[in-house]
């Protein structure tokens, strides 16, 4: 049983191990933190790539309490803390990576500046599975592009974690939005107020029927590899291409026969770096009125996993072990 200063966790000892329920100490809040009871935990396909050993980019040594965004209650407050107070409800992007504890566990000590109170209108489930994807897709659109309102956007992948934050995001700032996803996607898409487009056709077909071959003003690749480099041949002249996967070998002559140009995201610097995080919770402040006002609704998984059913939640989002894989995005409830 635990005590006032102990708290149950899960956690990874080795890489592709089983998730291990253990009594730890409760962390305590230091200056600009602010210890969260963990409601639910988000999960993200980089969780599971950390869990394998497969993301040295994250910096996360097993063992580890793994899990990046949450949603909760504040317990207590560290000195310097002032936008937060015992009782309110909030989600962030807090941890999980950089040997920084994730939110697999009752509590977590969080960094004040990557918090923000919690959409009114969503469930502790819904609002955990928010925030790495709102960030990433409001980095892509608002910060690299930056869009405007009434351009064109293409998101590959629409019907995906950050796809779908980011046809949302796009949609709510006055852009006419077109989105690609494969048959089982395309009127969840269409759902969102973006217009569907097959994964399988051409893509110079799909440039041609809606942009008359000219391209799109805004690319946001989620996908990576062969995806991004379609983006660089369905981006318009003078136009740009975002990715949050562009980590492969590609060739740029198409976009710079277009003199295009291209941005990269990483969501985790942030947290590696400890620069920038103020931003972060900024981002999340700015898509919580979005959420409130109906503009962005999370895809939730209907399944339903606590802490001790982690791995099984894990598995659902592979789609391994027999597992169907994720309609939506995985969360785990915690309390």
């Amino acid at each position: 049983m635990t005590t006032s200063s102990s708290m149950l966790a899960a956690l990874v000892d080795t890489n592709d191990g089983p998730f291990n329920l253990r009594e730890i100490a409760r962390p305590t809040p230091g200056a600009g933190e602010v210890l969260v009871r963990v409601a639910a935990a988000g999960t993200n396909p980089l969780d599971t790539k950390i869990r394998a050993g497969q993301a040295a980019h994250a910096r996360h040594p097993l063992p580890a309490v793994l899990g990046m965004d949450l949603a909760g209650v504040v317990e207590k407050v560290g000195p310097g803390v002032t936008r937060f107070a015992p009782g309110d409800e909030v989600y962030g992007f807090t941890g999980g990576v950089a040997g920084m504890q994730g939110s697999l566990a009752h509590y977590v000590a969080a960094d004040a500046r990557l918090l923000a109170h919690k959409p009114a209108n969503l469930s502790m489930r819904e609002a955990a599975i928010l925030p790495l994807v709102v960030i990433t897709a409001w980095e892509g659109l608002v910060d690299r592009a930056p869009l405007r309102a009434g351009q064109t956007v293409l998101v590959q992948g629409g019907g995906g974690g950050v796809g779908h934050a980011a046809v949302q995001i796009a949609v709510a700032l006055g852009a006419k939005v077109f989105a690609t996803g494969f048959s089982g996607d395309l009127a969840y898409i269409e759902s969102l107020g973006a217009i569907p487009i097959d994964a399988n056709d051409p893509i110079e077909d799909y440039v041609a029927r809606h942009t008359g071959g000219r391209g799109f003003d805004v690319v946001y690749d989620t996908l990576g590899g062969a995806v991004l480099d379609a983006s660089f041949k369905a981006v318009r002249r003078f136009g740009h291409v975002v990715s949050c996967l562009g980590w492969g070998t590609h060739a740029l002559a198409p976009l710079s026969f277009k003199q295009a140009t291209y941005s990269g995201v990483f969501t985790l610097h942030a947290l590696l770096a400890n620069e920038g995080r103020e931003h972060y919770g900024d981002i999340l402040a700015e898509t919580a009125v979005l959420a409130e006002a109906g503009k962005l609704l999370p895809r939730l998984d209907p399944r339903v996993f606590t802490l001790a059913e982690a791995g099984a939640a894990y598995d659902a989002v592979l789609g391994a072990n027999g597992a169907a894989r994720q309609k939506g995005k995985v969360a785990i409830s915690i309390a």
